[in-house]
């Protein structure tokens, strides 16, 4: 008790004077990223965890906060993590891609170190390479409002977070092998909820003894479920037996308060429900995310919610699942999705003072994919007929130290006549710009479509080929401000984006196998006059590889944290030295 109580003083008095001394509070956050053994569908397989745990830890911060996390890398590769959804403003040197960092390698460590400035909502992380996320390696990220920042809706009882994705039981590696080799990736073996298998609704289906989620809840509470796509290739349909979802935000975008019985959420978005808890509760209910748009007959993902007072377990079918046939189902579902335009967010100022329909676009981008084609005898994915080349050294990294031949501005801004190639091929973004970015699929499925660094505004979407006069239909008032949107196949989907984030910025398929074989683009944005007001310097820790490998120290003279230590930092260090030397023995 004595060693609980001295614990207890200690992180106390640490939490007072972050808060007396710091501009912004720091959380910090300490992870091994390693492999474990797991039965997510009954039958034993390696999956990546942190910290032990599958998914990882939730990351929670606050508007502006900073956010410190110290990454272990014990897995046999090297492994980044990404922040989706998180903007890093003037610090894409934290994006955790390979085209702004080097890989942590094998036993190494690493430490991430931005602020979450001007953000609210539900994101996640993963890692970003190798195909990792195949094997796990994620976990939800909220980021909650200022006590002065109204929130447009009352204050749940409970906060859920469900990650909800497809799952192989192949291996990362036998997965990206496959891909590379020209397999396609196929059904998936199941749905997953927060890493566990599904309930055995159907024992002609699900087999025995699978472990699976339970979410307990308490009868006439309300409670805001997160609901995060962390798979790699599946859209699912999310829905809860007999209770609607009240949609209140997405991405870090508070939304028009619709409710909805079943929800399609594509891979890597992140939604925000309300959920009251209205029946009976006489007896459990089914949470469901099922397989759209793929010939699947492998089970749906079942959780399990469990009111405190409930006699039994879930009865009847699972809900229905809209028609897959209908293809205008999931479109105009996505249409429906508006920002609440009267709601602060992440600053006191309304969602809808940024009028963007009112500001003058100065650069069109039109990206055309297609499905995978042969380029030098290798399976590749493209946009604009380019798939991208990844060097050995980060295009960030050659950017600030002025190497010529990594990387070329000249990504074009339309499909081009001619045979696909590979490349590095950059877009040269105009800082503060307002750039309109339309993303044509001319593949046969399902593709999701992310930015690093922004969120943008989802302005249209619609069947067929895009034209100028497609302009027609745009929502230019309250279309919804995301960083992951979907594009239906055969379909456009048109986004704008105000380029005031400078740094190199990563556009890619989320779709893994779309993305590993090629289909994502970096966007520079550089303010002509250097200042760290608007991009902050090279990390003081930062790994080197490639042709700046000579530059890397050891690991063990590399500093743990980038930049300088904060002040509150350093005060807070000589006042835990004090209380260790002299109010401890004291207590002990």
């Amino acid at each position: 008790m004595q060693s609980k109580s001295w614990w207890i003083f200690l992180n106390f008095f640490v939490g007072l004077f972050n808060f007396a001394f710091a501009g912004d509070p720091f959380v910090y956050y300490d992870w091994t990223i390693s492999y474990i053994t797991a039965s997510p569908l009954g039958v034993k397989q390696q999956v990546i965890a942190i910290n032990g745990h599958f998914p990882g830890p939730i990351l929670e911060a606050t508007t502006n906060w900073n956010v410190v996390v110290n990454v272990k890398n014990d897995l046999d590769e090297p492994v980044l993590l990404t922040w989706n959804g998180i903007q890093h403003r003037k610090n894409s040197w934290q994006d955790g891609v390979l085209g702004t960092n080097c890989p942590i390698p094998a036993g190494w460590n690493w430490t991430y170190e931005f602020q979450v400035k001007d953000q609210i909502g539900s994101f996640f992380y993963f890692p970003s390479t190798n195909f990792q996320r195949a094997a796990g390696g994620y976990g939800g990220i909220i980021i909650n409002n200022r006590d002065v920042i109204p929130v447009p809706f009352g204050t749940p009882d409970g906060d859920i977070t469900l990650a909800i994705g497809d799952w192989y039981a192949k291996s990362h590696k036998d997965l990206r092998k496959d891909v590379e080799n020209g397999v396609d990736l196929g059904s998936p073996d199941g749905i997953l909820f927060n890493g566990l298998g599904p309930y055995r609704y159907d024992s002609t289906i699900v087999s025995d003894g699978i472990t699976y989620q339970v979410i307990n809840v308490e009868p006439g509470k309300t409670y805001r479920f997160r609901v995060h796509n962390v798979g790699i290739s599946t859209s699912l349909n999310f829905r809860i037996q007999n209770h609607n979802l009240l949609l209140v935000e997405t991405e870090g975008s508070y939304t028009v308060q619709q409710n909805y019985t079943n929800m399609d959420i594509h891979v890597g978005q992140s939604f925000s429900f309300l959920v009251t808890m209205d029946q009976t509760g006489s007896n459990d209910y089914y949470i469901v995310a099922t397989p759209r748009f793929v010939n699947s007959k492998k089970a749906s993902g079942v959780a399990i919610l469990h009111y405190s007072n409930s006699q039994g377990p879930p009865s009847g079918p699972l809900p229905d699942l809209p028609d897959d046939s209908d293809p205008s189902f999931s479109m105009n579902q996505a249409r429906s999705i508006r920002m609440n335009v009267t709601a602060g967010a992440a600053r006191p100022n309304p969602q809808g003072s940024f009028k963007y329909g009112e500001i003058t676009v100065t650069d069109v981008y039109l990206l055309q994919n297609r499905p995978p084609e042969l380029i030098n005898g290798k399976r590749r994915t493209t946009l604009n007929g380019i798939s991208f080349f990844t060097p050995s050294t980060p295009l960030k990294l050659a950017q600030q130290y002025n190497i010529l031949g990594i990387y070329k501005l000249d990504f074009p801004n339309k499909p081009m006549n001619r045979p696909p190639v590979v490349d590095t091929s950059v877009i040269n973004g105009t800082y503060k710009g307002f750039i309109e970015i339309i993303l044509q699929n001319n593949d046969t499925t399902v593709q999701s479509y992310h930015l690093d660094g922004y969120a943008f505004f989802v302005a249209g979407m619609d069947y067929g080929v895009w034209t100028e006069n497609s302009r027609s239909v745009y929502n230019k008032w309250d279309g919804v401000a995301r960083s992951t949107t979907q594009v239906f196949p055969g379909a456009w989907t048109a986004i704008l984006v105000y380029l005031d984030n400078a740094g190199l910025w990563n556009l890619r398929a989320q779709n893994l196998d779309s993305w590993y074989l090629g289909q994502e683009v970096y966007l520079s944005v550089v303010n002509p006059e250097v200042s760290e007001k608007t991009e902050l310097p090279l990390p003081e820790n930062a790994i080197y590889c490639g042709v700046l490998s000579s530059l890397q120290k050891d690991q063990a003279q590399r500093v743990r944290f980038s930049g300088a230590p904060p002040v509150s930092m350093l005060i807070t260090t000589v006042f835990i030295a004090f209380i260790v030397a002299f109010v401890g023995p004291l207590m002990s």
